[in-house]
């Protein structure tokens, strides 16, 4: 694969294919003048006589190849880890403008220069070497870029370039070049098809397949792929993550439920995993069987959106498998009443206990009914929380409470109830 410098290696060799064709054709003797090959944006280019007969070439587009720009995709597993690197794609288009100083000079120059496109449909790779690694001679240096350009690896990629003439309309034309704020010279348009950049960061690359299935012992054979009929996949696979009391998040030792399919085994493990604090725990299943499975929440995990997946080891597998990912919300538990609660005037000062612990950076907030009370930030994980309550409401008052951590909500509604009711997390103010 070429690198990022395809792009400018790809100008490069048309330009030295424009020049050595028009030397190779004797242009010079049937312009009676030397004729320059440039690569530069057409409104830099100077139009007094003093300068000779010229040909210009200008890359005014890029574009995603269509047919290549899904190749190797997906570049990511499930977790986030490279997998692969896919190519970047892309088709250059480009503008072939003639200049003549003298009568009838741009249009000999445009018909030598369509001659040798039409006949070098595809750059050789002994083509694009040559243009990248040119002889020097007489000791001349090479220009700074393109002593770069020779890194391109332009001839290495697996797709060959490939010339094809583009047709623009005379409005597409008029357009382009008003927009160039330059002098219309007799044009052709053209696009180079493919490029292909590839990044060279290392990615994960999954070890050879030694066996199809498991190995028997006795006869030494394959047990080969298995098939089975039916909608349902044969692997464990989550379906739902279902909190205790049907709440829509779990809670500090709360019990959770984890529903699907194929989830009988030994060894079941709960595996949580929060990318904020780099966490990745596993706990083991207390119950359940192929269809459902439960646990317990740890009490010390912090409040946030988890990844839980479920690892088993069935019977007939020498290996444990682990089943897809579904998100679990992890929410704040007050612990009432409260630790203390004093009054100065009209300031409530509360210290509530919460579980699990908050650290450092995490927000945490006390919704006094409608009212929401920042708590005093902490520099140390704690599982003590005070909450200053300015302009409180009177002594006496009774509020239902809920806490807010990184915006989860402890669960204030019993859905077990019918009809719903609240849960009984009050606090009375002194």
């Amino acid at each position: 694969m070429s690198n990022a410098l395809a792009i400018a290696g790809v100008t490069a060799v048309i330009k030295d294919l424009l020049d050595s064709g028009l030397i190779d054709h004797a242009v010079i003797d049937a312009m009676g003048a030397g004729v320059t090959v440039s690569a530069q944006a057409p409104d830099t280019i100077a139009l007094d006589d003093a300068n000779g007969p010229q040909l210009n070439l200008f890359l005014h587009q890029v574009t995603h190849n269509t047919a290549l720009r899904n190749a190797a995709l997906p570049s990511r597993d499930a977790a986030g880890n490279r997998i692969a690197n896919p190519p970047l794609a892309l088709d250059l288009h480009y503008l072939l403008t003639a200049y003549g100083r003298a009568e009838l000079q741009a249009e000999v120059l445009l018909g030598y220069a369509l001659q040798l496109l039409h006949e070098t449909p595809v750059l050789p790779r002994a083509a694009i070497r040559r243009a990248l690694h040119p002889t020097i001679v007489d000791g001349t240096a090479l220009p700074a870029i393109y002593q770069s350009l020779r890194a391109a690896d332009l001839a290495e990629q697996v797709e060959m370039l490939k010339i094809t003439p583009s047709a623009l309309s005379t409005e597409e034309m008029s357009r382009l070049w008003s927009a160039l704020q330059a002098h219309y010279r007799p044009t052709v348009a053209f696009q180079v098809s493919v490029v292909l950049i590839e990044s060279t960061r290392p990615a994960r690359s999954p070890l050879p397949v030694l066996s199809r299935g498991e190995t028997d012992p006795v006869s030494k054979r394959e047990r080969g792929v298995l098939a089975f009929s039916g909608l349902t996949a044969p692997l464990p696979t989550l379906e739902a993550v279902v909190p205790g009391g049907r709440q829509p998040v779990a809670v500090p030792g709360g019990e959770v439920t984890l529903e699907g399919h194929h989830l009988d085994g030994v060894d079941r493990q709960v595996t949580f995993s929060l990318a904020s604090f780099q966490i990745n725990r596993s706990v083991p299943v207390t119950g359940g069987g192929p269809d459902k499975v439960s646990f317990t929440v740890p009490n010390d995990l912090p409040v946030g959106l988890y990844r839980v997946d479920l690892s088993v080891q069935r019977l007939d597998d020498s290996q444990p498998r682990r089943t897809n990912q579904l998100p679990l919300a992890l929410a704040p538990q007050p612990v009432l009443p409260p630790f203390s609660a004093t009054r100065n005037a009209n300031t409530v000062t509360l210290v509530l206990d919460i579980a699990p612990p908050v650290r450092p950076g995490q927000s945490a907030t006390l919704i006094l009914g409608e009212r929401e009370i920042a708590a005093v930030p902490v520099t140390t994980a704690t599982s003590r929380l005070t909450f200053t309550i300015p302009e409180a409401p009177p002594a006496g008052s009774t509020h239902l409470v809920r806490l807010r951590v990184d915006g989860f909500d402890s669960p204030i509604v019993d859905r077990m109830a019918t009809p719903a009711a609240f849960l009984d997390r009050r606090i009375t103010l002194p």
